[in-house]
């Protein structure tokens, strides 16, 4: 389809822009709902026991046939709204708002997983408005490519569709992010999942220990005998989603970094502390937060442990793990695990050399801050964080390489024993 200028005129009138009507799945439309009913409608829900989930806005998991319907409904109704008899309009996109403002933590009542939600307050991507005419153009790209993805029966990552998009369209999508963004406006545009719109995730994630994965009509993997790079974590949720999980493990273990990682599957640190031991390498990408919150849902009594650095990107990183993300708060409650903090904490410094600590970073008093502005950081975890900053320092788990390679494994086991962790 080819989209108008916005100087074109349609039967001699103005096209302007002109918001499209979407309706939440309680099937009143919110464009049109008097102030009245608005607010009879606000009352309800807040006397409601369950009012707080009627404000919760998701991510559908759907087969091809449906997200393509969708997408062709969106076509419709542009179309219509482009040549309306009376009044021509490019119609604007109205998205679920992905901002901190449209932001809540969502507390399970039968569970101690907590997640991040996003409620009904939408943005808007319009051709009319300069500063987004091109994120206009591109969310219908790739509605366009993902409709052609899935009529194909495949499936592809992030980056195989940037460059998909950027031979057919260079104008447009110049870089990664441009891809990533659209992605998300997709999925707020038509409440479906990223992976049911044939874009799985790209992992980096792995894991070890006492687990054994079964693949339908495949071998088992004993994960406990494999190499220090440990089992690699495929990017096709579908694939994850069937995997039957044997475990005698008492304890996970989600690592930041996989050095870290490498270092204690070397040391078979599973062999005298019955756990599994995972890593995304960094911040965690879907398939590794899946795989963790299928650990969780499976093993329910199996506690969840994190190690990372003692900075701001590590609690970061933990607070992914644990409630989300608010760019993917659709999703977020899919992945949600109840993640307690192992270390490094500030109580462990007396472990570490003055020498071996580090100056806080201009990005890490960026990332401080956002966290100290968010809704759902926990107190002890403000706590931590605050000491971050007001020592102005910051420091990593290989510091504590200054009492020995063999140091770190003792250092966990007797934090877990001892139940040294918030």
């Amino acid at each position: 389809m080819t989209l108008q200028n916005p100087s074109t005129k349609v039967r001699n009138k103005p096209i302007t822009a002109r918001p499209s009507c979407q309706c939440p799945p309680r099937g009143r439309c919110a464009a049109r709902a008097s102030p009245m009913a608005a607010a009879a409608e606000a009352d309800v829900a807040a006397a409601s026991l369950f009012g707080a989930d009627r404000r919760l806005c998701s991510a559908d998991i759907l087969p091809p046939a449906e997200v393509r319907a969708r997408i062709e409904v969106a076509v419709l109704n542009f179309l219509a709204a482009l040549a309306h008899p009376s009044s021509p309009a490019i119609s604007v996109l109205p998205l679920i708002s992905r901002s901190s403002a449209n932001c809540s933590l969502r507390s399970g009542l039968l569970s101690d997983v907590s997640s991040v939600y996003l409620s009904y307050a939408f943005c808007k991507r319009s051709l009319m408005r300069g500063n987004n005419a091109k994120a206009f153009v591109r969310v219908w790209k790739v509605m366009e490519m993902c409709y052609k993805i899935l009529g194909e029966g495949k499936l592809v990552n992030q980056r195989e569709l940037f460059y998909m998009l950027l031979s057919s369209s260079p104008n447009y999508f110049s870089c990664q992010r441009h891809v990533n963004r659209t992605i998300q406006d997709v999925v707020s545009l038509l409440r479906c999942t990223r992976q049911s719109l044939g874009v799985m995730a790209s992992s980096r994630g792995a894991l070890i220990g006492r687990l054994v994965l079964h693949e339908p009509d495949e071998e088992n993997i004993d994960c406990s005998i494999l190499g220090p790079s440990g089992h690699p974590i495929t990017g096709d949720l579908n694939i994850l989603s069937k995997l039957i999980l044997r475990s005698d493990a008492r304890y996970i273990i989600v690592v930041e970094k996989d050095a870290i990682f490498q270092r204690l599957a070397e040391d078979r640190l599973y062999n005298h502390l019955p756990c599994i031991l995972i890593t995304a390498k960094g911040y965690p990408d879907i398939a590794t937060r899946f795989i963790l919150h299928r650990l969780s849902q499976t093993f329910p009594n199996v506690p969840i442990f994190a190690l990372v650095d003692w900075n701001p990107a590590g609690l970061a990183i933990l607070c992914t793990y644990k409630y989300g993300s608010i760019s993917m708060g659709l999703e977020s409650y899919r992945y949600a695990c109840n993640v307690k903090w192992l270390g490094l904490r500030g109580d462990d410094l007396q472990l570490i050399p003055d020498n071996a600590l580090q100056e806080l970073k201009p990005r890490d008093l960026q990332i401080a801050k956002s966290l100290l502005s968010s809704k759902f950081l926990q107190e002890n975890h403000r706590a931590e964080l605050t000491l971050m900053v007001e020592m102005g320092k910051r420091a990593e788990i290989e510091a504590l390489y200054s009492h020995g390679f063999d140091f770190l494994g003792k250092y966990i086991a007797r934090k877990i024993v001892q139940g040294d962790y918030i």
